[in-house]
């Protein structure tokens, strides 16, 4: 009879245990479900926008990931750098770079090749937000083969942003090189952008090819005025006495950059 009733007793205890069980488990499964970060939920919406048929959707939702200059954000975006829409692409290409991941250059190399000139410009530009050593040969290569010289002038502007010094001789041959028969006017943009890049590298051994370039009266004003702006980042002092000169110029915007330069090398005004 006594064990009767302990048996009885203990029946509501068990039951309770079994209970408290029960809800352990419950609480567990939730909280896995709920162990992703908000970074990752965040991610995770925008990936599921990927897959969207709204192009302009995709293009957003890429936009997305870049502002989070994350590289889980920028792996998300890898997917869409094939998408058919060039603008998708394009925007895939800018949301891998902004997180400056290792893995983005090599993944951006290929979109090099695409058929589309703003395209390639585009993946040009987010070679050089990388600000990775890894994208100056591609770049190299890209300022001095590519058809589009719109192409060849964002080449010339990422090495200038990625300021590596073994892009100096390649980005002074396009200064002192003639022209494409065929692109001559086009040309021009080219050469002014490699030498802002030569400014932005501020390696010494570009100063002769960048007084060449202000000292040339044939130049046109405007590459002389970014030559003397350029000399004045380098700041070296053999610069001076062509600096000088060009602040006695006709033209006031020659005029007025050589000063600057001269200013920021603390360098006189004679």
């Amino acid at each position: 009879m006594q064990a009767e009733l302990m048996g009885h007793h203990l029946r509501p205890i068990a039951v309770l245990m079994l209970a408290l069980v029960s809800l352990v488990s419950m609480g567990g499964r939730a909280r896995s479900q709920n162990t992703s970060t908000p970074l990752q939920r965040a991610i995770d919406i925008q990936k599921q926008r990927l897959a969207s048929t709204d192009a302009e959707e995709r293009r957003d939702a890429l936009m997305k990931l870049g502002l989070m200059r994350r590289p889980e954000a920028a792996r998300a975006a890898t997917s869409a750098l094939s998408d058919p829409d060039p603008k998708v692409r394009v925007a895939a290409a800018h949301a891998l770079a902004s997180a400056a991941s290792p893995a983005a250059v090599s993944a951006l190399l290929p979109i090099l090749q695409d058929k589309l000139e703003f395209v390639r410009r585009e993946v040009a530009h987010a070679l050089g937000e990388t600000r990775s050593h890894a994208a100056v040969a591609p770049l190299t290569s890209l300022l001095a083969t590519d058809k589009e010289m719109s192409v060849r002038a964002a080449a010339a502007i990422a090495l200038g942003q990625i300021k590596d010094e073994s892009a100096v001789i390649p980005l002074a041959k396009v200064i002192d090189d003639r022209p494409p028969k065929k692109s001559a006017g086009e040309y021009e943009f080219v050469r002014r952008a490699a030498i802002e890049a030569l400014g932005e590298i501020r390696n010494p051994a570009a100063v002769q090819v960048l007084i060449g370039a202000l000292t040339n009266e044939k130049n046109s004003i405007d590459i002389r005025r970014v030559a003397a702006t350029a000399l004045g980042k380098v700041g070296s002092s053999s610069a001076v006495p062509a600096l000088q000169d060009a602040f006695h110029s006709d033209d006031p915007f020659l005029a007025d950059a050589a000063r600057q330069a001269l200013r920021r090398m603390h360098a006189p005004l004679k």
